[in-house]
């Protein structure tokens, strides 16, 4: 079997979710009746991962637990590995790396929903020979705007998406707001980062100057899970727009997950 592996990181304690973040890890929130790790494990199934690594921290036990008593996992390949409480996610991620079984590795957090397609991405990135291919997203802003056409303010505006930014230190600076979901060569972990106290800070600019880095637009749906207002956009019917995205979603993953089953 040719193994496809993804690392999710569902350690953390999930603090900005007040006391609903006292009784159950991120990870667990549920959105329309399903655990976020419900979303995440279909969606890296349906496009073909096949290895699963969680490196488990704060009520891990409760993510074991979930995975272990329904029977839609039991046939995936799944790694549960308690890598502590208070552990910084570069130990995190390096405690559990010489466990990654393919050549290259979806690095994500567990804690968005999404659907797009990711076998395209992975096969772009294969096929390229990609060190790093970072995924970018459009994102809610918390800020209002005003909007501005040839020179001209033609509205204001709040609750809008983004996707880009620019700096006014840095001419000519563009940036793109990063998913948190990265494809990675295994062969760049091999070495010792466990000590760096902000891993995407220190890890990945140093991956960026050295080797073959990428970046792709996500196509799709996106949505990370940060606090008790990004479940209530999710869960609340009002929304129709993102309401239909995560019906839809259900429904697919539904019927590629009875299919497994069924083989």
């Amino acid at each position: 079997m040719i193994h496809k592996t993804a690392v999710i990181l569902c350690g953390g304690k999930g603090t900005r979710l007040g006391s609903l973040g006292k009784k159950i890890p991120k990870s667990l929130v549920k959105i329309h009746k399903y655990p976020i790790i419900w979303y995440i494990v279909n969606a890296l199934h349906y496009h073909s991962i096949n290895h699963f690594i969680l490196p488990l921290g704060y009520k891990g036990h409760l993510i074991k637990n979930y995975l272990k008593k329904n029977k839609e996992f039991n046939n995936l390949n799944i790694d549960l590995i308690d890598t502590g409480l208070e552990t910084t996610i570069s130990r995190r991620i390096f405690y559990i790396r010489n466990k990654i079984k393919s050549e290259n590795f979806v690095l994500l957090n567990g804690d968005a929903i999404f659907d797009f397609n990711l076998s395209k991405i992975l096969n772009k990135h294969k096929k390229n020979n990609f060190d790093i291919t970072f995924l970018g997203c459009s994102a809610p802003l918390n800020y209002g705007i005003v909007g501005i056409k040839n020179k001209k303010i033609i509205s204001f505006e709040r609750d809008i998406e983004f996707d880009l930014v620019k700096s006014k230190k840095k001419e000519n600076f563009s940036g793109y707001t990063f998913s948190g979901i990265s494809v990675i060569k295994s062969k760049l972990v091999k070495n010792n980062f466990k000590s760096y106290l902000n891993f995407e800070r220190e890890f990945y600019p140093k991956i960026i100057k050295k080797h073959k880095s990428n970046f792709e637009s996500i196509s799709g749906f996106w949505h990370s899970i940060d606090n008790i207002k990004d479940i209530n956009i999710l869960n609340q019917n009002e929304n129709i727009k993102k309401y239909r995205n995560i019906k839809k979603i259900q429904k697919k993953f539904k019927s590629n997950e009875k299919k497994f089953l069924e083989k």
